[in-house]
This record gives C-alpha cells, structure tokens and sequence, in this order.
C-alpha cells in the first residue's frame, strides 16, 4: 500500500540503502520503536551481509580499545551485551570465549597496561596476566605479558543480519542497486534501481558501506570524506588444535586496525588475520579484482596521498605479509611460535570500508551525518557487526526525527 500525501505517492517511509548488519539493524528499530512505519531495504546483492558483515572474523569485541565516551566505546560495551542475548534469544550460533592480548616486546608493556585503565574506564572486567599464566588460557601461545578480557565472544553476524531482516517487518529487495537519487526536501526521495523500479520515501538512511560516500553524494550531500579500501586477508590455520580460544597483539594507537590476531570462530576453525593492504577497487577481495573507476577515485583523494606518506613503513610491512606467506608466518610466531608456513590455509579475505579526510586523517570513531531527509552513516567498520544493535537504534532515532518533522 503507498500513503499519498501532497499529491505524492510514497512507497515507503523510510528507504534504507545497504543490507548489511548496520541498515538491516536500522530497519529493525525503526519498526520496532514506531511499529506501523512502513521501511524499504534495498541491497544490490542476491541476499544480505555479503560484504564487511559476512566478510569479518566473527568477533564480538568486548569495547576494551576504545576511547572512553566515544560511540565506539559506548555502542561496543553495550552491543556486546545485546548481541549475546540476541543470538540466544534466536538461537544464532555463538559463544562467549574471552580472549587475550598479549605484549611480546618489552615496547609494547605500556600500551598493554594503558588497554588495562581503558577497560576499566569502560567498565570491562580485565585480568592481568604474567608470562607464565598466559598458559592457562592458551597453552601454546608465549609472551611477557598479557591480558583477559573475559566479556568477548564469537557469533554467526550473517544470521544476525538475517534474522535482523525476518524480524524488522520491513521489505527487502535484493538485486536493487541504487543508480540514481532524486531529493527534493520540500517532498521527500526518489531511488532508481538496476532493475528499473523508482521508490518514493519520506526519508532515506544511507547504510551502504563500502560505497556510502558515493550515495551521499548520489543524495546531494557533500560527506567531506572518502571511503579508502583496505583488504584484509586471513589464512585457516592448519592445526587448529594449537587455538584454544582468541588471542592479540597489542594493537599500535596510530592505526584503526588491531593488527594479526588468532580466532576460534563459531565452526571450531582458527582464523588467522587480518593484515591490511590497499585494495584496488572498492570490493576487491584479491589483487586480480581492479576496477579503474573506483581506484582513480581513491587516488585523486588528497588523504590517500597523505596516508602513503605519513605511513609508508607501515604499509611495506603490510604489503610484505601479503605477498609473503612466509612472512606473514614470522608474524604469527611471535604470538604462536609453533607455527610453521604449512600450517596456513588461504582464507576469504575481507575489505574494510575506512572513512579519510581530506588532510589523511583515518576517521577513528562511527560517523553518522545528517542533511535534509536524509541520514548517513559515513564510517562504520569494526566493532559494528558488534555494535550494530545500538547503532541501529541512534540512525533510527534521527530517521524516526527527520520523519516527524516533515
């Protein structure tokens, strides 16, 4: 049924673009806070989660990284709750394991003991461990030091994001990739999609990840950032016996990324990874996959010239682990140093959708934007899988506002 208001046929109140944990988790508190709110879906794919939420290491991050009063730190503590009880409200596989991180260089005590004050900040139970207690946790792993966190888990986020869609109510329409947006702010949204069809909505949320700057822009609406790829490649590890549960490095504060970490996942195999590499097109999952388009777009990005220069140590290393089996091996072993380049199994790699600024900046914390009729999230990589339900509940809550006020 579509509403005809001012002479306008609406399809649908809210138009969510992107099918992935984030817009899926949108549509279900929007329906959930005001029931009755009639929302559209539209994901490009054949069905939903396909690409960071299906594409990531299954971790539910307990919140323990993260600046203290940033949305991070507040929608990861509470996501990780939420989702724990989500997955056993709908029987979703997952599994509270803890996990360590753990320093193996003397440089690295500081950070560790400065994650130890974070979490507390953030409210997350943590133990302190010397290096010969590592091994009751993890046998096999060594270090000088560690700590265990014991509130993160593993889960299955493409159920989640299935079962996110079941539950919402609102309509999904799979193979819908949006080509052009018509907004007048005065009347509301129009969508073209591939397959031919215009839909009319009141409001529309920009969920589209990997390519939600581009819709932003496609909206009228300057985001003032770019989404700059990075891919990240993981390896199975053969002997997963080594694993018992999660173990990391002491992440570096300069970068977003957590560095090499070892995962037990919800299938009792152990994933390896992610580095991060550039990708060259905005879903390129190996260095076959280059789209000219996308990656001219990347690099005429001004931030993407300052990050190569601010961080070209960094990324040589990245690059060499890419390449290298043998040195992304070297890697593990300081973790795992029974590990042999044998031992790893090439895996399904991942790209990260990380928002920069003009100046290089990499955007540390989610950010949401708002313009007339229309609410964007412009950076929401990890933890979202693990935050996506509060995260949800804050992009619908501006919806849910904008919608009233027209």
């Amino acid at each position: 049924m579509v509403q005809v208001l001012s002479g306008i046929a609406y399809d649908c109140d809210v138009l969510v673009i992107g099918g992935g944990i984030v817009g899926l988790s949108t549509a279900y508190a929007i329906t959930r806070g005001v029931p009755g709110t009639r929302v559209v879906v539209l994901e490009k794919e054949a069905g939903p989660a396909r690409h960071q939420t299906g594409r990531n290491s299954g971790v539910i991050h307990s919140g323990i990284y993260y600046k203290p009063g940033s949305l991070k730190a507040r929608y990861a503590v509470r996501g990780a709750a939420e989702m724990v009880k989500f997955c056993a409200e709908y029987g979703i596989a997952h599994a509270v394991t803890g996990k360590l991180i753990v320093a193996t260089e003397r440089s690295e005590l500081p950070r560790l003991h400065g994650l130890v004050q974070r979490g507390r900040e953030n409210g997350i139970p943590v133990r302190e461990l010397g290096a010969a207690q590592i091994a009751e946790y993890e046998p096999e792993v060594e270090g000088l030091a560690a700590i265990h966190v014991g509130t993160t888990g593993v889960c299955d986020f493409v159920g989640v994001a299935r079962q996110l869609a079941e539950a919402s109510g609102a309509e999904i329409r799979y193979g819908a990739e949006v080509r052009r947006i018509d907004r007048r702010p005065e009347l509301g949204v129009a969508v073209l999609t591939s397959a031919g069809d215009v839909v009319r909505a009141r409001v529309l949320v920009n969920c589209a990840g990997l390519h939600c700057d581009e819709v932003a822009r496609l909206t009228g609406d300057e985001p003032g950032m770019r989404i700059v790829p990075f891919r990240g490649e993981y390896y199975t590890l053969a002997r997963p016996e080594l694993v018992r549960g999660l173990v990391y490095p002491v992440p570096d504060p300069a970068f977003p990324f957590l560095g090499v970490h070892l995962t037990r996942g919800i299938d009792g195999g152990v994933h390896i990874g992610p580095n991060a590499v550039p990708a060259l097109a905005r879903e390129g999952y190996d260095w076959r996959t280059v789209r000219p388009r996308e990656l001219g777009a990347t690099l005429a990005w001004p931030g993407s010239w300052q990050i190569a220069r601010r961080h070209w140590r960094y990324g040589t290393g990245e690059l060499r682990r890419s390449v290298s089996r043998r040195a992304f091996t070297t890697a593990v072993c300081r973790l795992l140093p029974a590990v042999t380049p044998d031992d790893l199994v090439p895996s399904a790699a991942g790209v990260r959708a990380q928002a920069v600024l003009r100046d290089g900046t990499l955007v540390d914390d989610f950010l949401i934007r708002e313009g007339p009729r229309a609410v964007h999230v412009l950076n929401a990589p990890s933890p979202a899988a693990t935050a996506s339900l509060p995260i949800g509940r804050e992009v619908a809550r501006r919806a849910l506002e904008t919608l009233r006020s027209t």
